[in-house]
């Protein structure tokens, strides 16, 4: 799993109005449901991730809250707006970053956070103390002048984040930022986030990247278009694994996945790395039994321990339930 850094205090909020709740919200387009009845409340202050794998609903629930894409039904009230009636006064106090920005390739880093700036209404004494301030902030000093083309993708990230609190908004919607990037990049990135919910700032950012979630206060996961679990990421990984995971490593890894899935005693077995995480109802009765059967196959048992669940394995639990039923929700490519 990638270190992302020490995990973040939450900072609770003097107000008890969240700054989003959505209620029954869902987007269909066509016959395809992208979001289907989501309920959320995301508190003033916190960092809130929304996880899920792609074409799960994440980026069309954020679009639905900024106000760019209007619900098929249930309602969403972001900063106190109405996300149906007010769109365009919420979008004033909004900073909404995708994974695919509107940077602009011909602009220098100097002009491009200028322009947003400028379209934000910032008077000029501001806008350069702005501008200024962010490059110091991002470690963009000494590349004021480079054009957006020539940038990394971890340097067209800071600045797409600059783009996007140019104005100090209230809440920061951020689409899969990280995405694509490498890990010190990941990791740089959610430093420069923390600096922002600790001012203050109410942060919601979407990611299928499990240890990322790790550092958000709270987060909710999406499949199929609905919520199947929500909650603090401690909460999650004690609440919502039904039965005890082992760790396997043997030198031939591949053989030994197929021994462990064939035991009556493994409820789901799936590789991490050349780890195979073994879920059983008890631990502690499964493992003779498991490690007799691989040293009889010859599997080169290196290991077979208890541990701790993490929120990629809760994930995968929670969305083999829905699919052992036949119902995954409605699937779409929307994201």
């Amino acid at each position: 799993m990638t270190d992302l850094g020490p995990v973040r205090a939450a900072t609770g909020s003097a107000t008890t109005e969240p700054a989003i709740l959505a209620r029954g919200l869902t987007k269909r387009f066509g016959d395809l449901v992208a979001v289907n009845a989501v309920d959320l409340e995301i508190h003033r202050g916190e960092v809130f991730g929304f996880l899920g794998p792609n074409g799960a609903g994440k980026s069309t629930t954020i679009r639905m809250l900024c106000g760019i894409l209007d619900p098929t039904a249930g309602e969403a009230w972001v900063l106190g707006y109405d996300v149906r009636r007010d769109p365009e006064p919420l979008k004033a106090r909004l900073g909404y970053m995708s994974q695919r920005s509107s940077l602009y390739a011909d602009l220098t880093v100097t002009e491009q956070l200028d322009f947003y700036a400028r379209i934000y209404g910032l008077d000029p004494t501001t806008r350069k103390a702005k501008v200024r301030d962010w490059i110091e902030t991002a470690g963009l000093t000494g590349r004021e002048s480079d054009l957006v083309s020539t940038l990394s993708g971890g340097w067209r990230q800071r600045l797409a984040l600059g783009v996007a609190v140019m104005h100090h908004p209230d809440l920061l919607l951020l689409d899969e930022p990280t995405s694509g990037v490498d890990p010190l990049s990941r990791r740089e990135f959610w430093e420069l986030i923390y600096r922002f919910a600790d001012a203050g700032t109410t942060i919601m950012v979407t990611t299928h990247y499990m240890d990322e979630a790790e550092h958000c206060d709270r987060l909710a996961f999406i499949y199929g278009g609905r919520i199947v679990a929500s909650g603090a990421p401690a909460e999650i990984k004690r609440t919502h694994l039904k039965g005890e995971l082992l760790q396997v490593r043997c030198d031939d890894w591949m053989r030994a996945l197929d021994i462990v899935r064939a035991s009556p005693l493994v409820r789901d077995a799936a590789l991490y790395g050349t780890a195979i995480h073994v879920l059983v109802d008890d631990a502690a009765r499964a493992r003779g039994p498991l490690l007799a059967a691989l040293e009889t196959a010859g599997a080169g048992v290196l290991e077979i321990t208890p541990i701790a669940p993490t929120l990629e394995d809760i994930f995968v639990a929670i969305v083999d339930r829905p699919a052992a039923s036949g119902d995954r929700g409605g699937r779409t490519p929307h994201g």
